[in-house]
């Protein structure tokens, strides 16, 4: 049902703008002299609504359109548009000793709306400033920019945390980075050459994933020159105001001395290993027989299901155990133990 409503509402929008545009076309056909062909209302009727529908035809197959592409297309003919009203004003007395007021407002109007347009096009990544409801709604949804470390690229586990859909934010690889990346992948040192061809993999995996929003941030800010790689990673990282993803220690120290959010894939890593290691014991109760013949389980607090071999003589009784392995499945986490005898 959420689905439904968005779509009814474009349906309804392009049927009262198909409605307007014959509205429109009959409005013009008044305006025309009398006496004229007969087969100009019609032609006029057929035109606009023909532009109508391929209007229409054009917002159907181009489903996904950026925010920050539209509005700075917007914004920028806006801004034109009011600089050549304001230099109008401003030249009114120069125009009027030419007589050529359309003439001058059609030729800087059209100049002005190509160059304020593409000024906002190409540093859109700012646009957070003109348009501050666009950034509120990031804001509250958390969607911020992750930026990606060289090392963290090589090492391949960001493309399978990415596919496991925990984090929908954009990737941002910086130019930078990737020459960097390509640098150690035409390395004469046959390892460093593997680990930078790897890399390249793994960017060339995400870019594939039609569901993974990955940019090549190609901008030179000024405060990035003359700096590391490190810290100019760190330095775009705030400049987007996103976080930094990285597997590097003093890139993580390096960011947080900046202030910049890091996410490291070493802690998140450490996070989710087994809480029980190999070796160790504690107590549990045995619940059921297992699978096994001589198979117990039993259950953490939390829900975690143990196989203790040796432990269906043991139902009911609350035993100490030492885990021999831990398994990991999409369904959860098992742990596999026997009797402690000692």
């Amino acid at each position: 049902m959420t689905n439904a409503a968005p779509t009814m509402a474009l349906i309804v929008l392009r049927f009262i703008f198909l409605l307007c545009a014959g509205g429109v076309s009959a409005i013009i056909n008044t305006s025309l002299p009398s006496g004229g062909s007969e087969a100009v209302p019609w032609l006029t009727f057929v035109a606009i609504m023909g532009l109508a529908v391929a209007i229409v035809v054009l917002d159907i197959y181009v489903p996904r359109k950026r925010i920050d592409t539209i509005t700075s297309v917007y914004f920028g003919v806006l801004i034109g548009v009011l600089l050549t009203f304001i230099l109008t004003i401003a030249a009114a007395p120069l125009i009027e000793m030419t007589s050529n007021l359309r003439v001058f407002q059609l030729v800087v109007g059209l100049v002005l709306c190509y160059v304020c347009t593409s000024v906002l096009l190409q540093t859109k990544d700012d646009f957070r400033f003109l348009i501050p409801y666009v950034e509120f709604v990031r804001e509250v949804k958390g969607f911020k920019p992750l930026v990606l470390d060289t090392s963290v690229v090589i090492d391949g586990r960001i493309a399978d945390l990415v596919a496991t859909g925990v984090f929908d934010n954009q990737l941002i690889m910086p130019r930078f980075a990737l020459s960097e990346l390509q640098a150690i992948a035409d390395s004469s040192d046959k390892l460093r050459r593997t680990r930078g061809r790897r890399g390249l993999d793994v960017l060339n995996r995400l870019r594939a994933d039609e569901n993974v929003d990955l940019q090549i941030f190609d901008r030179e800010l000024p405060e990035l020159a003359g700096q590391t790689v490190d810290l100019k990673l760190v330095l775009l990282a705030k400049h987007l105001e996103g976080k930094v993803v990285t597997g590097d220690y003093n890139l993580n120290k390096v960011a947080k001395v900046q202030g910049v959010p890091v996410i490291n894939l070493n802690e998140i890593s450490n996070s989710l290993r087994p809480v029980f290691l190999p070796d160790e014991s504690f107590r549990l109760r045995i619940i059921k027989p297992g699978e096994g013949p001589e198979q117990g389980i039993g259950y953490l607090d939390d829900g975690t299901m143990v196989v203790v071999e040796g432990g269906r003589h043991k139902i009911g009784q609350e035993i100490d155990v030492r885990v021999t392995s831990t398994l990991q499945t999409n369904a959860g986490k098992m742990i596999f133990s026997k009797v402690d005898g000692r």
